[in-house]
């Protein structure tokens, strides 16, 4: 049964990791967790659970390790000698407006191991010239697009088209999917009366609270670069569920 889900999900396109115990206890021993859950059993459940939450974040990145565990999945031991494979494919980020500021962030959402495509319904913006580090630069219109696009939980949208007539119909189609991170560029103002728009176009206040914005995070930026970095570190901390303020003021664990 492990196989054939593994198949089953590979086909599909699906995230999918495969464990395997290679230590003389239960060699062979396989674990296989995917988006519905986990099936399998490497000896205990504790060490079931520990190297289901290693499988997933293996997952969130798209690689694969060797990991060593506690016989009952404990961090520090080391009978336990698995090798786990992320057959992930890579998330989307999805850039809207082919400005300055998308061009660092088409290459910063590389360095991230997205598969990042830059949209904008202008032609004379929307070039590979333009925008040399992303996998795709599309001519159209922002709505439409994203209509058709593959969404999923892993997906990051990221509005700087900063104009209305495209922002307003965008964010209610990204509303609509299950993307994991939706955020817009704006002043707290622009954002203001964004919020006023989409209210008054019926988009629940639940909703409203998905959209990042101001997008990014507070850390002074103030260049394209910059600008990249805030939101790029905006998108990590959502992805890991930490709220993205100074290490040394938190109380948190490093590593979740």
């Amino acid at each position: 049964m492990i196989f054939e889900r593994l198949a089953a999900a590979l086909r599909a396109d699906a995230p999918v990791a495969l464990a395997t115990r290679l230590d003389e206890v239960r060699p062979g021993a396989k674990l296989i967790v995917d988006v519905s859950g986990a099936e399998g059993d490497l000896g205990s459940p504790g060490l079931n659970f520990a190297v289901e939450a290693e499988a997933r974040a293996l997952l969130a990145v798209g690689e694969n390790a060797l990991r060593t565990f506690g016989c009952d999945g404990e961090p520090i031991g080391t009978e336990a000698r698995l090798f786990i494979q992320a057959f992930a494919p890579k998330a989307d980020l999805y850039i809207f407006g082919a400005i300055d500021f998308s061009r660092a962030m088409a290459r910063l959402g590389k360095y991230l191991g997205y598969r990042v495509t830059v949209i904008d319904a202008r032609p004379v913006f929307a070039t590979e010239a333009r925008i040399p580090d992303a996998d795709r630069v599309v001519v159209a219109w922002p709505d439409e697009f994203l209509a058709s696009a593959r969404v999923e939980p892993r997906t990051a949208i990221v509005v700087l088209t900063h104009d209305t007539k495209f922002d307003i119909p965008l964010l209610k189609v990204a509303l609509d999917t299950n993307a994991g991170y939706i955020g817009a560029m704006g002043s707290r103002r622009t954002h203001a009366a964004r919020v006023e728009l989409l209210r008054a176009g019926g988009v629940s206040e639940s909703d409203l609270e998905r959209i990042c914005a101001p997008v990014g995070l507070d850390i002074g930026a103030r260049t394209p670069e910059e600008t990249a970095i805030s939101i790029a570190a905006e998108i990590v901390a959502m992805r890991s569920d930490r709220r993205g303020g100074r290490l040394r003021d938190g109380s948190l664990a490093v590593h979740p």
